[in-house]
């Protein structure tokens, strides 16, 4: 599968508009959320895109048919709003012809952009949207550097059947938007192979702040495991009111955000503690990388420039960058 995804993307680039003769540089486009309510991981992106490109050009840059290319990063604010990114990427294509596209952040958005991209033939490569629906369609200019919504919570799973004693009912929160439904059809899937009994299945709606209705029926239910999905402020709001209502599962809550980065940790402070998550690439020496050394390295470059630390976001958009750069 990951060979045929590099293959297509290959012959996308083949087929996209060439870079122009008078220049020696290769501008790639995006409209991220810099601004708004998804401003918070939006900045990963933002600074592992520039990280990424300033990188690559003080190695020397790209090597097209024998020519060399700097890259630039041409980015504009979606202010976290879904039909402005679609706006700003039909301008990143038609007004500042840029080369190629790098995604946004979230499903939902990476979604509706993707279709700019499939309308004018310019390959998009995005770390920002998991969800299965993305690569559904029969696109042939969207491509992707995480691991698929629907299997964000295996490894969650299989480690829960290694615990003594091993957990026998589940609650599953997810919201409505098209990554978390991508999340609870998987999870679903992956609980029913491991033998576990759902004891609620419960969908809220995107942006929500409200789960004192859903906390009260899972702690009735009092399941062993609870698995939410969402972004993270919402995570955090659910935090909070669990721990306010008094609802805790027997064994462990795991979440699908938030949880490895520090701003999750100072935000609830004490009320971190004990909650579990999952990560798809870690700061790490044996991750090796072409231009930054390896993964612990990227880490310390990006702390020291940007102040605070990256997760898995930061790093997928360095990918991002780095499909174009190969």
């Amino acid at each position: 599968m990951r060979t045929t995804k590099i293959a297509l993307l290959a012959g996308a680039l083949a087929t996209a508009t060439p870079v122009a003769a008078q220049t020696d540089q290769i501008t790639l486009g995006t409209a991220m959320q810099l601004t708004g309510r998804l401003a918070n991981t939006g900045r990963y992106y933002g600074h592992g895109y520039q990280l990424a490109i300033d990188k690559i050009n003080e190695k020397g840059g790209v090597t097209v048919a024998g020519k060399k290319y700097k890259l630039a990063l041409k980015m504009l604010d979606s202010q976290s709003d879904v039909n402005l990114g679609v706006r700003q990427y039909v301008q990143l294509v038609t007004q500042e012809k840029v080369n190629f596209l790098l995604g946004p952040f979230s499903s939902n958005d990476a979604l509706d952009d993707s279709s700019v991209a499939e309308k004018y033939q310019v390959p998009m490569v995005q770390g920002g949207g998991a969800s299965s629906q993305i690569f559904s369609r029969g696109y042939k200019y969207i491509f992707g550097t995480l691991p698929p919504a629907d299997d964000y919570f295996h490894s969650t799973i299989q480690m829960m059947m290694k615990l003594d004693p091993k957990p026998k009912t589940v609650a599953l929160v997810c919201a409505d938007d098209s990554f978390d439904v991508s999340v609870a059809n998987g999870t679903r899937k992956l609980l029913k192979n491991a033998g576990l009994d759902v004891v609620v299945d419960k969908q809220y709606r995107e942006n929500d702040s409200e789960f004192s209705s859903i906390l009260s029926l899972v702690k009735s239910k009092n399941p062993d495991v609870l698995l939410w999905s969402g972004h993270e402020r919402e995570g955090l709001n659910f935090i909070r009111q669990a721990k306010s209502l008094g609802m805790s599962p027997k064994l462990l809550y795991s979440y699908t955000v938030g949880v490895p980065t520090a701003d999750f940790r100072s935000a609830l402070g004490k009320d971190a503690e004990y909650a579990f998550g999952m990560t798809p690439w870690l700061p790490e020496k044996q991750l090796k990388d072409d231009w930054f050394g390896d993964a612990e390295a990227f880490a310390n470059e990006y702390q020291q420039r940007f102040g605070y630390a990256p997760d898995y976001h930061a790093a997928s958009a360095v990918a991002d960058v780095e499909v174009f750069a190969k």
